[in-house]
């Protein structure tokens, strides 16, 4: 599976990496990773495959340990936000367009 960076975003107390990976269906997910470490700090996406979207779309989830989520991924240009919402049970996920998802850099 080929990784993708797509920038540098701080997320609450950590400073991550922002990549761009795929869900086993294909569609992209964006993963964060802190940038001293390395280590997985979030999940930044959430896969619902019965919500049809743009190639170029994904849902960011945006509760729970991922409020703020949303805001940062905007500020740092990784996405930009759409007028659509998806149902996740007693939430939303927010429907955004991948902003540098044409920029690859191997991992």
């Amino acid at each position: 599976m080929s990784k993708r960076v797509l920038g540098i975003v701080q997320f609450k107390a950590w400073l991550c990496t922002a990549v761009l990976e795929t869900y086993s269906d294909g569609r992209p997910a964006i993963a964060l990773f802190d940038c001293e470490d390395g280590s997985p700090v979030a999940c930044a996406t959430v896969n619902v495959p019965e919500v049809p979207l743009a190639i170029d779309e994904i849902i960011i989830k945006d509760y729970s340990e991922n409020a703020g989520m949303l805001d940062a991924l905007v500020a740092a240009g990784i996405v930009t936000t759409t007028d659509k919402t998806v149902p996740l049970g007693f939430t939303v996920g927010h429907v955004c367009r991948l902003a540098n998802a044409d920029i690859p850099v191997a991992l």
